[in-house]
């Protein structure tokens, strides 16, 4: 038996080249089941993300031909020379394939470290193949196993903790200084897409009105119409500061737009409920001097990359520790795994040992004619206990030897002794 993942991601290829072999969840079906039938009696598990193209593929039967043949189908999937996109590839085998499925699902292998779409999408592309009946038990388990991996590491590190991008981490301090949003009005002050972002963020956590102001009210009104929102000129801003709760500003005006006399104008019409504003433009928006404001609270660009860049720091130390739970269960699962190979030797072992022992019984009650029911039972029952008894330990270490030495020299040596038949 063989477990292989071939993929490519950000870490070993060009966006370019991921979107020429990106693929949809309608092109997943017939993928799957034209790798079932290049690879018979084979599970697989295909899953793409923007960053990622991973074709899983577990087989009975082990080939050097497996690897080959996912990227002659990669090939016919994309209508591309495998020279375009095969430099580009990593091949993993084994406990270096579900070592690789771990870190992935558990987001260590992620172009953001510790972010939490990477697991949805690992399930939705397991679910989607097994729609198809395209994993088998190995792959089933094998995903199975990655998905408590995920939450194991979750539950015992830090890896999921602060936000890492700028967008995300204003958003984070606007709900700790206010903590709930649904009164609360945003102001978006120009058209960056940081500040949409912040945007998108602050209306998922509930944020009650949107307020969108720019140098061209049509434009202003492009966005605030996609969120529901009002548009306001900028030569107007000044007339509308003050209904802001949190601000978030990013236009490409040569100088300060927003300075300390208009928040202290704001603030007296606002009765002192306090401002978050949000610079994220270069050159600044707003004046440095804002700051100094009582119930005003300034953030600007290097100050939300700081916080980001700190978490991030935090995510990446916890990654060694991820990397323990990774090696660890990625062992274990491999010892299960090898162990599936003494499986049909253990049957034939159990078959050829009761064949014996129902010969040996029918003779034996053959013999005792004058036993009652009960007795021919309670003999039955005798040589049954006896065989398992006997069976039990060596059952066990040929388990146990298949991991740790070469399971067909240990499986082959098992055969001979017990004289079971000696085909692969």
């Amino acid at each position: 038996m063989a477990l292989t993942v071939t993929g490519m991601s950000h870490h070993s290829s060009p966006v370019e080249l991921r979107e020429r072999v990106a693929m949809t969840d309608d092109h997943l079906p017939a993928a799957l089941q034209d790798i079932r039938r290049r690879l018979p009696e084979s599970g697989a598990v295909i899953l793409n993300t923007c960053n990622r193209m991973e074709v899983y593929v577990h087989v009975h039967v082990p080939s050097e031909d497996i690897l080959s043949a996912v990227r002659e189908l990669i090939s016919k999937w994309h209508q591309l020379p495998e020279a375009d996109f095969a430099p580009h590839l990593y091949e993993y085998r084994d406990e270096a394939a579900i070592a690789h499925l771990f870190r992935v699902a558990s987001s260590l292998d992620s172009m953001v470290v510790g972010e939490d779409q990477i697991l949805g999408q690992v399930h939705h592309a397991f679910s989607i193949a097994q729609a198809e009946g395209a994993p088998d038990k190995v792959l089933l388990a094998a995903f199975q196993r990655a998905f408590k991996v995920a939450k194991e590491i979750r539950t015992k590190s830090n890896i999921g903790a602060g936000k890492v991008s700028v967008a995300s981490v204003a958003v984070d301090l606007a709900v700790s200084i206010f903590m709930d949003l649904a009164d609360k009005t945003v102001m978006i002050i120009g058209s960056g897409d940081t500040g949409e972002t912040a945007l998108k963020n602050l209306i998922e956590k509930g944020v009650g009105r949107v307020i969108v102001v720019n140098r061209t009210v049509a434009r202003a009104s492009d966005l605030a119409d996609r969120y529901d929102g009002e548009a306001v000129a900028l030569k107007d801003l000044d007339q509308h500061l003050h209904r802001a709760d949190i601000i978030v500003s990013s236009t490409a005006a040569k100088e300060p737009i927003l300075r300390a006399d208009d928040f202290q104008r704001a603030l007296k019409l606002r009765d002192r409920e306090p401002i978050f504003a949000i610079d994220i433009a270069v050159p600044r928006d707003i004046d440095e001097h804002v700051n100094e404001l009582d119930n005003v609270y300034l953030y600007n660009i290097d100050d939300l990359q700081k916080v980001a860049d700190e978490n991030m720091a935090a995510r990446h130390a916890e990654v060694a520790a991820c990397m323990e739970i990774v090696k660890r269960q990625a062992s274990r699962f491999t010892s299960w795994h090898k162990g599936l190979q003494a499986e049909p030797t253990i049957v034939s072992m159990a078959q050829e040992f009761n064949a014996i022992r129902e010969r040996e019984l029918a003779k034996t009650l053959g013999a005792l004619p004058d036993l009652t029911e009960k007795q021919r039972k309670e003999v039955e029952y005798l040589t049954k206990r006896i065989v398992n008894t006997l069976l039990q330990r060596p059952m066990t270490q040929i388990k146990r030897e298949v991991t740790q030495e070469d399971p067909h020299r240990v499986l082959l040596l098992v055969k001979r002794l017990f004289g079971l038949k000696e085909e692969s």
